[in-house]
């Protein structure tokens, strides 16, 4: 459980006010000590997050972020960074005070969910301590939604807890990374360069990820270097089913696989299995009609020093400014530093995002859509800036 890629479990971030029992619920639920609990004010200056497996929940990142009610200039920085959390998440849990009277904050808080089309479970912490009924159904009238009551002492509402966070959670998401391209019993090669750019002694997340899919499936997955392909194709009886490279060989495989043999990336496959395929192959169509003097956004899902060749940030420039012309202005960005403001720029492209959940891609592209810019990503831009996009399968 603990090797498991962050980007391969439910985000889930625990919000309220100071001192409402945001950290006791994560350690509860964690069944160990994650987040300091204090009872001043404001203990919690950064989101803390703890990887964790919930019965009938799953794999899971657990996030315990500041109050929302915290003040001052420092203040407003910890509430911002809890408001920066809203895209990663998966599912919010949102802990109630004792003062239903009280509640513009969680208001604001359930509207800003609602719009970003967030599930999230209504808690009312301190249970243990409450008398009555008055509290809880002074909240039910005020959010007309069910409440799960919970005590982080007693362990009270625990299990009703994860229901209710199953529930949220299951909202049928395609979990199947190469979909109706295999079948069982096809045999899938997979092309992975072994060059400057692969990290030592290990495949990278979305090669790894493909493999295990393909296993599960139980498919025939085959492997090779670019340099073994035509060894490799020369070895077996009868083509491949489909091959799966990278996407900066897309046009090296297109030449030598067989003709009966569909094609696609590994970055292609992250583009359905985290984003909106339908919307960056219309992203890809923009991105041909790019302006001389057009402008670029280039982001990355990881923060990772740049190698030589490095895709972001020298082959697809190059490939772009070799299309279009030196006039072209690029920016690229990695991690969080997603620009807010995507209006200046005529097209986004997004890398596969394998260390990022679906909901965090699709985040980033509504983002790009509510401002009119439209969004691709690297390996639907590839193909279409080397011609073959229309002989990819998706």
């Amino acid at each position: 459980m603990s090797q498991q890629a962050r980007s391969e479990r439910y985000h889930i971030a625990v919000f309220g006010r100071r001192n409402a029992g945001k950290s006791s619920l994560v350690n509860a639920l964690a069944g160990q000590s994650v987040s300091i609990v204090s009872s001043v004010a404001g203990t919690t200056t950064d989101t803390v997050w703890k990887n964790i497996e919930l019965p009938g929940v799953g794999a899971a990142v657990i996030g315990d972020t500041a109050g929302y009610d915290d003040a001052g200039v420092v203040g407003e920085l910890r509430v911002d960074a809890a408001r920066k959390v809203l895209p990663r998440i998966d599912l919010a849990l949102l802990l109630l005070h004792d003062s239903p009277d009280d509640n513009a904050e969680e208001l604001e808080w359930r509207r800003r969910l609602e719009k970003m089309n967030i599930p999230y479970v209504l808690l009312l912490g301190q249970c243990d301590r409450l008398s009555g009924t008055a509290v809880m159904d002074g909240w039910k009238a005020v959010l007309d939604k069910d409440i799960t009551p919970f005590s982080a002492v007693t362990g009270e509402g625990r299990e009703e807890l994860l229901k209710a966070m199953a529930t949220a959670l299951r909202t049928a998401e395609d979990d199947d990374i190469t979909g109706s391209l295999v079948k069982a019993g096809d045999v899938v090669l997979l092309v992975m360069p072994q060059d400057s750019q692969a990290p030592k002694g290990r495949l990278i997340q979305p090669q790894v990820q493909t493999l295990r899919n393909l296993l599960d499936k139980h498919a025939v997955p085959l492997c090779c270097a670019l340099e073994e392909l035509p060894l490799l194709l020369g070895a077996i009886k009868e083509p491949p089913s489909l091959i799966i490279t990278d996407s900066q060989v897309f046009a090296q495989v297109e030449r030598v696989k067989p003709e009966t043999t569909r094609l696609t990336s590994f970055s292609v496959l992250m583009a359905r299995y985290k984003g909106d395929i339908e919307l960056f192959r219309k992203g890809a169509e923009a991105l041909m009609n790019l302006p001389a003097n057009g402008r670029v956004l280039i982001a990355e899902a990881c923060s990772h020093v740049p190698r030589n060749e490095d895709i972001g940030r020298v082959k697809l420039p190059r490939m772009l400014r070799g299309r279009f012309g030196e006039g072209l202005s690029i920016d690229v960005v990695s991690g969080n530093d997603f620009p807010d403001d995507l209006s200046v720029y005529d097209i986004v492209i997004h890398c596969g995002a394998c260390m990022f959940t679906k909901r965090h891609v699709m985040s980033r592209a509504s983002r790009a859509v509510e401002q009119g810019v439209p969004v691709t990503n690297y390996g639907i831009a590839i193909a279409a800036l080397t011609g073959i996009l229309d002989k990819v399968s998706f």
